[in-house]
């Protein structure tokens, strides 16, 4: 199998699983890969998302020995593959989490990019190596990278693709927490099981605002906040939140039944 599949309570862990190429991605890992996540997603007992590879190394970026001169409408296809691994990251409501050991480089980078959250190790490395092979990237590299680094260095990092540290790549949004080497998906775990246990509706409310506010005029962006809150004041999870808070308990989101969903 390209891809593994592990239920950790309401946490799915999903491994691109070709450790012999450092985890490239052909056509069977990305339609496998999709495919895991489209149903993680449409899993009512998974509540989290973790994304990591095999050995030693995340993701080498696509599998350039599978790669040759096509038609134009046959690398549409091939692209549009690639983009359905990213549709369903950034369509599921539930947060996903990548683990990223050694190496993340060309579509590896935009892969763990394009995640709500980036667990690295200090000596794991990002390049955005596209042009190597003459290319200029997909995956949601041009709207995650800007996103999570600005315009200015995702321009250098697609032009200049030298490899950046995970040290490095912290402070420039594109890392969120750094780990020591081996310990990612020990701390990817923990994190996803604690948001596993929060508020799923409003996770994906946040998901949801994040990816259309910036697109909006700011007023608008008002109106799409009000609409989400009101909703969620009729739900499952802000009934349990405020019972918990009364009676000085901790909050047990997605156990109660009968309020709106």
């Amino acid at each position: 199998m390209n891809v593994l599949v592990e239920d950790d309570g309401a946490v799915r862990v999903l491994t691109l699983n070709r450790p012999e190429v450092r985890n490239a991605i052909d056509i069977p890992l990305r339609l496998e890969l999709a495919d895991a996540l489209e149903a993680a997603d449409a899993d009512p007992q998974v509540r989290v998302i973790v994304l990591t590879g095999a050995g030693s190394t995340f993701c080498s970026g696509g599998d350039i020995s599978t790669m040759k001169l096509m038609s134009e409408t046959e690398a549409m296809e091939r692209a549009q593959m690639a983009q359905r691994v990213i549709r369903a990251i950034w369509n599921t409501p539930k947060p996903v989490i990548a683990a990223v050991e050694g190496a993340a480089f060309g579509a590896g980078a935009a892969l763990a990019a394009a995640c709500d959250r980036v667990i690295a190790a200090r000596d794991a490395r990002f390049a955005t190596t596209f042009t190597n092979v003459g290319l200029a990237g997909d995956m949601g590299a041009y709207a995650s990278l800007p996103r999570r680094v600005g315009v200015a260095r995702a321009r250098q990092m697609l032009l200049m693709p030298e490899p950046v540290t995970a040290e490095t790549a912290q402070p420039w949004g594109l890392v969120d927490a750094l780990t020591d080497p081996g310990a990612t998906l020990a701390v990817a775990r923990a994190d996803a099981q604690r948001l596993a246990a929060g508020p799923a509706q409003a996770y994906g409310v946040i998901k949801e605002l994040l990816a259309v506010a910036p697109t909006l005029p700011p007023v608008e962006v008002l109106d799409h906040e009000a609409a989400h809150q009101a909703r969620l004041f009729g739900s499952a999870d802000f009934a349990e939140g405020i019972a918990a808070f009364a009676q000085k308990r901790r909050p047990s989101f997605g156990s109660r039944q009968g309020a709106h969903q």
